[in-house]
């Protein structure tokens, strides 16, 4: 190899050495870029069209919407009081991840907003927060802001006729709707999933 060829590829080799060592330091910064996703229990759902809000009157007579609870984790729940199993089941699950996440307890809300506004009055709605936790919320639509917000929430609900007028039950999605400490839908549980996982996901929305 000729003086001149030896000096050409020395420089070529101290170029592609300062290209590469320029490439390894750039490296890091672009992959520390990028945050882990959550590893969630339930269903992702973040940045969904639908779930937005709701404007309803609570068992106690006043309106409420999702930023009364701003700076909480709010799980809404679909259901009714005369429910023999899903509901109950469901909102004994929630007291119980309530209790689980210990001194975060109160920084989870649950809601639970009645598919059955005819049977479930203010009082009944009231006393049966009670028998879960006295910090739940209940919300008693009309029959016309029921049929919005199970529209906009993407819940079914359907009357069972019984063997009389007031014996009827009521078919209704199971799941449950998470919302951040901002507002933010964030999450679908579903049904069964239990108090654990549930607490999990609320402990990471509280540390987001």
């Amino acid at each position: 190899m000729t003086s001149f060829a030896r000096k050409r590829f020395a420089i070529r080799f101290i170029a592609a050495s300062a290209v590469s060592t320029l490439a390894l330091g750039f490296f890091p910064l672009i992959s520390g870029c990028t945050e882990a996703k959550p590893q969630f229990k339930g269903v992702d759902i973040t940045g969904a069209d639908y779930a937005k809000d709701f404007s309803l009157t609570d068992h106690n007579g006043k309106l409420r919407s999702l930023a009364d609870f701003k700076g909480k984790v709010v799980v809404v729940f679909f259901g009714y009081t005369q429910c023999p199993d899903v509901c109950p089941t469901s909102m004994a699950e929630l007291a119980s991840v309530k209790k689980l996440l210990s001194k975060d307890g109160e920084k989870l809300q649950g809601i639970f907003i009645t598919v059955d506004p005819d049977r479930d009055e203010a009082p009944i709605l009231k006393a049966y927060m009670e028998n879960f936790d006295p910090g739940f919320v209940a919300l008693r639509p009309t029959p016309e802001q029921l049929a919005a917000v199970a529209k906009d929430f993407k819940i079914y609900y359907k009357k069972v006729d019984g063997k009389t007028p007031t014996s009827y039950t009521m078919d209704h999605s199971a799941g449950s709707y998470v919302f951040d400490p901002q507002g933010r839908i964030r999450l679908y549980e579903r049904y069964g999933s239990g108090a654990p996982a549930l607490a999990d996901d609320v402990r990471i929305l509280l540390a987001s």
